[in-house]
Formats: structure tokens, C-alpha cells, sequence
């Protein structure tokens, strides 16, 4: 019987949606066990993320409300974090491979001393084992990836590999508030900057990307365009953000975001190693590039050998008449 907890991310009263795709996989987990899913939230003044953390699968929630979480910041929340897995020693500790968890899973693996499958595709048991499976050498391979008797036995999910439940709103459980040792820290958060306006690359379930091809930054209103004419977001290749032609956030590739969209679209993206390890995976890609030898065709569903300049404007055109915009 397996007791999996869950970190619930969240900001400003928001769940990160990775959270409850989180909570759904350790729900899966937890009922071929028989065992039990614990939601552990982390701020101040989130008691109410706990309650809808049963409405998504789990059976009891940890809650550690304090004003110095009211932020996060990696001292804190991993401190947090270590100190009740550490004194309560769960079988399985999972949260997503957003931004935050790729930052906090490292740092309370070592903390605990415990290994970390990161990036999950999926996850099952092996007996008592976690069995988590994750790419590899820039997703060319597909490793599985077993565990020690250490526990707790941690990793990370991939953003949109694994449906969120419906939330059920007759669901219940036990909240317990518990306290734990923060450190003092030298840093503060003074504000967030938002994007006005923007899909966030994160969540999008359509990416439409510019790369060298665009050509400076004059050439990325026509690929934004197309993105927004699909309700998708704007993505981009590490050489046009180190070009200095869109900023990082944008950015998707391996030292970007990692994206699993059910629509990706590359334009003027030749598909190097880097850019691929982030995207690869999405559910259909359409490449629309001048080169017929550009390695991102051997990835793409459909692909256009062409102007993006010629055929990115058409289908833009193309989707506002068909979807009546």
C-alpha cells in the first residue's frame, strides 16, 4: 500500500494545472495499491487549495501555512518540503516538472539523500517499486527507471502527459496543519511582471514557434499572428531568442520550456538536437521550412517546403475564415 504525496503549486490563490495532472497520476498509483494520495500545500493563507485537492483525487492534505511561504522561494519551500518527508517518510513523493518543481525535486532529493526520475512521461509499480519512464539523451531514447528501497521515491511529471481528474466536488478529507523550521533567508520577492494578453507556453494545447527563418525580429509578428488566430502561444528557437530578435520566455528547447502541445508549428526551425529535446513530443507537428533537408521534417506529421513569409500569412487567412474571425 503506497502513501504518495503531491505538491500542490500554486500562486496568488492559483493551482499550477500541473499540479492536479500530478495528482491525477498519484491518484492512478495510489488505487492499484490500495494506498493513499496526500496533498501537501505549502503558503499563507491557502487552506482553501487544500479542500480542492480532494476535489481532484486526493484523500488528506498537509498544510503548512506560515507568512514566510507567502511566496515561493526555493529555501523556504524546499526546507519546507525536506522537513516533512524527512520526519514522516512517505513511500513516493511526486510533483510536476514545471519551472518550480524542476527547481524544489533536486533540491530535496539531495536533501534526503533519495534518487529523482525527472520529466516523466509516465508512471507506474513495479511491486513495490515506483517504474517511471522518461526520455533520454535528448528524447532519442525512452529509459525506464526503478528505485532503491530509499524512500521516498521521487519524480516529476511532464506537463500534459497525463489528464487532470474532473473535479468532484463531493470529495472530502482530512486537512492537518502542520508547522516546520524555516531557514532565514536574505532574499524577498517584490512583484511579479505578467505578460498581458499571452498564451502561456506552459498550458497551450497549440504552439506555433519562429526560428532563424523568421529572419530578425520584423518577422515575428507574422508567426504571432498565426498563433493567435488559433488561440495558441508564441514560441521560439534558442536562435532567435540568442539572436536577441524575442525574449526567453518564449524560448522552447532544452534549455527552454519543455512543451507537449496537441498542436505544434514550426516556422523557419531546422530542428536542431536542443530545440527538439523540448517539442518533440507533441501530438502533431507541421514544419514550414526552405530547406527540404531540415532535420525537423523527419518529426513532422505535415510539412511545407517553402517561404514561411508565403505560406504562414496564407494559412493565417485560411483559419480566420474557417473559424470565423
Amino acid at each position: 500500500m503506497a502513501n504518495i504525496w503531491t505538491l500542490v503549486e500554486h500562486r496568488d490563490g492559483a493551482v499550477d494545472s500541473i499540479s492536479w495532472e500530478t495528482l491525477a497520476m498519484a491518484r492512478k498509483l495510489a488505487d492499484k495499491s490500495g494506498g493513499s494520495v496526500t496533498a501537501v500545500v505549502l503558503g499563507d493563507g491557502v487552506g482553501e487549495l487544500a479542500q480542492t485537492a480532494f476535489h481532484y483525487g486526493a484523500d488528506s492534505a498537509l498544510l503548512v501555512d506560515d507568512p514566510a511561504l507567502k511566496d515561493y522561494r526555493l529555501e523556504t519551500y524546499g526546507a519546507a518540503l525536506a522537513e516533512l518527508a524527512a520526519a514522516r517518510t512517505p513511500d513516493i513523493l511526486l510533483m510536476g516538472a514545471s519551472d518550480k518543481g524542476r527547481e524544489i525535486s533536486p533540491f530535496v532529493a539531495a536533501k534526503l539523500g533519495v534518487g529523482l526520475a525527472s520529466d516523466a512521461l509516465d508512471m507506474d509499480l513495479d511491486g513495490d517499486s515506483l517504474l517511471v519512464t522518461r526520455p533520454v539523451l535528448v528524447g532519442n531514447l525512452i529509459a525506464k527507471i526503478t528505485f532503491s528501497d530509499a524512500k521516498p521515491q521521487m519524480a516529476s511529471l511532464r506537463r500534459r502527459v497525463f489528464p487532470a481528474l474532473e473535479p468532484d466536488t463531493a470529495r472530502s478529507g482530512n486537512v492537518e496543519t502542520v508547522s516546520v523550521t524555516l531557514p532565514e533567508t536574505k532574499t524577498a520577492v517584490t512583484g511579479f511582471e505578467v505578460a498581458e494578453g499571452e498564451v502561456s507556453l506552459n498550458d497551450a494545447s497549440i504552439i506555433v514557434s519562429g526560428g532563424r527563418g523568421v529572419g530578425g525580429p520584423e518577422g515575428f509578428p507574422t508567426v504571432k499572428a498565426l498563433a493567435d488566430v488559433l488561440g495558441g502561444a508564441l514560441g521560439a528557437s534558442r536562435a532567435a531568442v540568442d539572436a536577441g530578435w524575442i525574449p526567453y520566455s518564449h524560448q522552447v528547447g532544452q534549455t527552454g520550456k519543455t512543451v507537449q502541445p496537441d498542436l505544434y508549428i514550426a516556422c523557419g526551425i531546422s530542428g536542431a538536437i536542443q530545440h527538439l529535446a523540448g517539442m518533440k513530443t507533441s501530438k502533431v507537428i507541421v514544419a514550414i521550412n526552405k530547406d527540404p533537408e531540415a532535420p525537423i521534417f523527419k518529426y513532422a506529421k505535415y510539412g511545407i517546403v517553402g517561404d514561411l513569409f508565403k505560406y504562414v500569412p496564407a494559412l493565417t487567412e485560411a483559419f480566420k475564415k474557417e473559424l470565423g474571425k
